[in-house]
């Protein structure tokens, strides 16, 4: 089932045409992975998705009563705060205990509910936000750079979480990475943005891609893991 897809959006900001043309589709059970440089539009394009940002031109289409879970690529909260993970997690909506304690333990963090938020590692804390965005119990779920400062085998955990979670959930799964090779294994599908679509495909296909040398140079030693792809399945580019 298809639950989200963009249609030639291409999205404006000021004067700057940050993303043309864009076409993409998230399938239920999917994980998709959107990679590229720093500005090359893969906040932006979420942003679009959700209906944040106008597109100057296209459209984008959810499946009807799409429930959408956000994990933003910052949340930064006052250090002064003086706030629970479950006081935390119960902000903006009414939430009962039962919920947040069933979204912690999803989270494999089932004892953070009492802890200081200001007290949380890296990658708690980014464990702790992935809870909140279950709490919508979303069909797809967006996450905006997930590891992002955290090392390698926080990266390589965070993503294995997200893989269970859409396996036991079922929900789509979009997010954004800087480098395809921390998520080889975390990932169905792969698209390469730079304001358009360089090239899409499985992730070996991507890595392997001249499009993708361009934009990233080639594969770094050490890369997390790889998944069940292999290059014969191939990559499809834009021209």
């Amino acid at each position: 089932m298809r639950l989200i897809a963009a249609h030639g959006l291409s999205v404006r900001l000021g004067a700057q045409l940050a993303l043309h043309d864009i076409d993409l589709a998230v399938e239920r059970g999917e994980v998709v992975t959107i990679v590229g440089p720093n500005g090359s539009g893969k906040t932006t394009l979420l942003r679009a998705l959700v209906g944040a940002v106008a597109p100057a031109a296209g459209r984008v289409e959810q499946a009807p009563g799409l429930r959408i879970g956000y994990v933003p690529q910052r949340l930064h909260l006052d250090s002064t705060l003086p706030i629970t993970v479950a006081r935390f997690l119960r902000l903006g909506a009414r939430r009962r205990n039962g919920s947040i304690a069933r979204a912690l333990e999803e989270t494999g963090v089932p004892e953070l509910a009492k802890r200081q938020m200001t007290a949380l590692s890296g990658g708690q804390f980014q464990r702790v936000l992935l809870a909140r965005a279950l709490l919508a119990e979303p069909d797809l779920l967006l996450l905006d750079e997930p590891a992002q400062g955290l090392d390698h085998p926080g990266m390589a955990a965070l993503y294995r979480l997200v893989g269970a979670v859409r396996d036991r959930q079922g929900c789509g799964v979009l997010m954004v990475s800087h480098d395809l090779h921390v998520v080889m294994g975390a990932t169905d599908r792969v698209i390469a943005l730079n304001g358009v679509i360089w090239c899409e495909g499985p992730p070996v296909a991507v890595s392997s891609a001249e499009e993708y040398r361009m934009l990233f140079g080639e594969a770094e030693p050490g890369a997390l893991a790889f998944n069940r792809h292999t290059p014969e399945d191939g990559c499809s580019t834009t021209s």
